[in-house]
């Protein structure tokens, strides 16, 4: 199997952001920990998202800024689409599997960090396979 350069960056960029954002979250979920289970879940996944994304967006634009520059508009438009629209089908299935884990967890007992953590990697080891699939499958990389 070739190795894609664009897609490796990728998923390493998920990795980076996934280590940083679990690290986190797991921080925020302990510190929620004496709070109802629904708004401990709902918080931590939204300060995840923020941490998640504010950190791939840079290392995304770092990566790829020399390589825009020397695109033709109408091409950087259309991967930019085709790649959003992999990472909101990507997303979907992140938050339909993130969100009931972390609460679920939470309900059963389980420390919050803990579940916090082990959610957090279910649901992003499910995130990156999908969007990885639906990226190939567009040929957007």
């Amino acid at each position: 199997m070739k190795l894609n350069q664009q897609l490796f960056q990728i998923n390493r960029n998920f990795l980076i952001c996934f280590i940083i954002s679990a690290s986190l979250s797991a921080l925020v979920a302990q510190l929620l920990g004496d709070h109802n289970n629904f708004l401990n879940t709902t918080f931590t996944i939204i300060f995840g998202y923020i941490v998640y994304f504010g950190i791939f967006f840079g290392l995304f634009y770092r990566d790829n800024v020399e390589r825009y520059k020397s695109m033709k508009s109408n091409l950087i438009k259309k991967e930019l689409f085709a790649m959003m629209s992999s990472f909101g089908a990507g997303e979907v299935i992140y938050l339909g599997i993130r969100w009931p884990t972390l609460y679920y967890f939470l309900e059963i007992g389980v420390e919050p960090y803990i579940a916090s953590l082990i959610s957090e990697l279910i649901a992003t080891a499910c995130y990156m396979v999908s969007v990885t699939i639906f990226l190939r499958k567009t040929k957007t990389f």
